[in-house]
């Protein structure tokens, strides 16, 4: 289970940076810091009674997930954007059930069974002992999608695939907020994972889109929850 850090009482286990990041962190994701509001590293650092280093490297770190954006003074919430949600998704979506339709079309395109399996031993650990529900599984995630189709044999599909991800991320960590989703998401990788195995491949395209297209359905909910939450915080100033 998760546990709420009482960042400016210097409790935690983790570096400072971390504990900063993940409490702003969560704070954008759900809505609580306005669209027009300024981050800076004095006033961060003050809030959280540390120096201005973690302060910075906190706030790096939100920039690089694509959370804010780098003003001329400090940093700002990025507004997510419905439409390129959709079409980056639809791109995914096209690029995933790639690598399974390519096999279905051409018999002599054999997934690696020796990836494959690896993934699967990963999933079943994971299983067993399922991780706190955090955005940041995002990253777990993604390493499922990119090594199923790079067991589908072309480089240049999964170069692709990575390229999306790093322009989704910062949107599909929403998708691991919501109760459950971890739980949903290890058993339907293995399903998937089960099924290509077992050469089940138009199963596996199913399972595949299924599980992609869902969510997409959470992701673009908890966006919109999100952008409306913003949205008040600042009609309310």
């Amino acid at each position: 289970m998760s546990t709420t850090v009482d960042t400016r009482s210097g409790a935690g286990s983790g570096p400072l940076r971390d504990v900063v990041y993940s409490a702003l962190r969560d704070e954008l994701m759900n809505g609580r810091i306005k669209f027009g509001h300024r981050l800076t590293e004095p006033k961060v650092s003050a809030r959280f009674g540390i120096s201005r280093t973690p302060a910075r490297e906190a706030l790096a770190m939100l920039c690089s997930d694509g959370l804010l954006r780098r003003e001329e003074i400090g940093f700002s919430p990025v507004r997510p954007s419905i439409p390129l949600i959709r079409d980056l998704y639809e791109l995914r979506i096209a690029l995933e059930l790639s690598g399974i339709e390519r096999a279905i079309v051409n018999p002599s395109v054999r997934h690696d069974r020796e990836v494959l399996d690896a993934e699967r031993r990963r999933w079943l650990a994971l299983r067993a002992d399922p991780p706190a529900q955090e955005p940041g599984f995002v990253v777990v995630d993604e390493q499922f999608h990119v090594a199923l189709l790079a067991a589908s044999g072309n480089r240049e599909l999964v170069r692709a695939l990575t390229a999306v991800n790093a322009r989704i991320r910062h949107v599909r960590m929403f998708d691991f907020m919501v109760n459950n989703r971890i739980e949903v998401t290890i058993e339907e990788h293995l399903a998937i994972v089960d099924a290509v195995l077992a050469e089940d491949l138009p199963r596996a395209h199913g399972l595949l889109r299924a599980h992609i297209g869902e969510s997409l359905d959470v992701v673009v909910d908890r966006v919109t929850r999100a952008i409306v939450a913003m949205s008040l915080a600042d009609e309310q100033e």
